[in-house]
């Protein structure tokens, strides 16, 4: 199958007449023209989360982790020179149309660029609008494997690893770490649930340990008695749950049906410090013992620069990725000289290449660009390393757990698709 990365006609047409002027990474002019007329033009950047909907829980995290990196490049003299003006909005809702809506009015307004959006399920709804614009789409927390191979033109990315990586790093979780051996998953029906429950269970297998069963369920239902039967008739040692915050009533369901926590695997969907009084509002404590694993960062240093910079939140997970998302389109910019997509789309997997000398920050980057060095960025939330997919082929995965003490993390995880 060919890459979803080979641009079309037009788009390939317009990288060849600007390949023959640019010198491709650390090689643009950079001087901060930012287009043709010589005046300096502003990068506009959108982003499409969940203002409201199930997943309205992750939307504080990725617009605060967003407007960081911005400030954070403005402290450093803005995009080619040039301040970022604040980030246009838009709500994804956890509805198809609405995503679709929003993304058409962030196309519309004219932004250089969208972050998200924020569930898989809303970027497949809505990335044909933003991309087919020849807008650079990037998030921070689409993990469905279906993403990679979409056609969108070369102009889709990502920065949260995909379920192919995140599901190993649940199976080695329950069999090598916690010693389960017979093993039950649950999953939703669709792109998410799909792809995850196939990683999961494959390297389950590949781990010498038993899949004693399989249930996915309609997102949408409100009764999971069928499910919870067909799990809890086989007996089995651990459960995987891939879910959203509708796994909160299967949880409900599993742990009045006899389900201890600690036989309990949760994913990102449902980390959320406070899943135990959506499980049970009179007793949270009911889901104590309860691990999962999601996307995360080992960088003490980002969390205490992003609490500063919003001391009033509480939820950090996928922060990390949206701010890599929005650093690293700033760095393709800036090397290619241009804050046209179309320009500098190509410039996104060079500016991640370990051929480049690495460098972390937005200021360090762009120096060693204006120096004409390749660069290898090191995004806050790890390694990203783009492929020819748009995807990362490496990521850290935090591994967190509900104790006595409430929500913990127990430690990182490093996966690599080399592995």
């Amino acid at each position: 199958m060919a890459s979803k990365k080979v641009l079309g006609l037009t788009a390939a047409t317009a990288a060849l007449v600007m390949g023959l002027t640019a010198c491709g990474n650390g090689g643009g002019d950079n001087g901060g023209d930012g287009g043709d007329n010589g005046a300096a033009e502003e990068f506009n950047f959108g982003i499409l989360y969940p203002q409201t909907g199930a997943l309205a829980f992750l939307g504080p995290p990725q617009i605060s982790a967003a407007k960081y990196a911005i400030d954070e490049i403005n402290a450093a003299g803005g995009i080619l020179g040039t301040e970022v003006p604040a980030i246009t909005e838009g709500d994804e809702a956890g509805d198809s149309a609405q995503a679709n809506e929003a993304a058409n009015s962030l196309v519309s307004s004219g932004v250089n660029a969208v972050i998200g959006a924020a569930a898989s399920g809303m970027t497949q709804a809505s990335y044909d609008t933003i991309t087919s614009a020849e807008t650079v789409q990037c998030s921070g927390s689409n993990t469905a494997p279906d993403l990679t191979n979409i056609d969108d033109g070369g102009y889709y990315f990502r920065t949260a690893p995909s379920d192919l990586l995140s599901g190993p790093v649940l199976a080695r979780q329950m069999v090598e770490e916690d010693g389960h051996v017979d093993i039950a998953i649950i999953a939703r029906a669709d792109d998410y649930g799909d792809g995850y429950l196939g990683a999961v269970e494959a390297e389950v297998e590949a781990l010498g340990a038993s899949v004693t069963t399989t249930e996915t369920y309609d997102p949408d239902s409100t009764n999971f008695d069928s499910v919870i039967n067909s799990v809890t008739s086989e007996d089995p040692d651990a459960i995987a749950l891939i879910s959203f915050q509708e796994g909160a009533q299967v949880i409900a369901e599993l742990i009045e049906a006899g389900v201890e926590g600690d036989q309990l695997y949760i994913t990102d969907g449902l980390n959320d410090p406070e899943l135990g009084k959506t499980v049970n509002e009179d007793d949270p404590d009911v889901i104590n013992g309860v691990t999962g694993v999601a996307p995360g960062a080992d960088n003490p240093e980002f969390n205490e620069g992003l609490r500063e910079f919003d001391p009033e939140l509480e939820v950090f997970q996928f922060s990390p990725q949206v701010f890599d998302c929005v650093t690293a389109i700033a760095l393709a910019a800036e090397s290619a000289g241009s804050v046209e997509a179309s320009d500098y789309v190509e410039h996104l997997p060079e500016i991640s290449r370990p051929e480049g000398t690495e460098c972390s920050s937005f200021e360090e980057c762009r120096d060693l660009l204006e120096q004409d060095e390749a660069i290898d960025f090191q995004g806050t939330s790890g390694n990203i390393d783009f492929d020819d997919n748009g995807d990362p082929t490496s990521a850290t995965f935090q591994v967190f757990h509900f104790g006595e003490e409430g929500h913990e993390t127990l430690g990182f995880e490093e996966y690599s698709v080399n592995e």
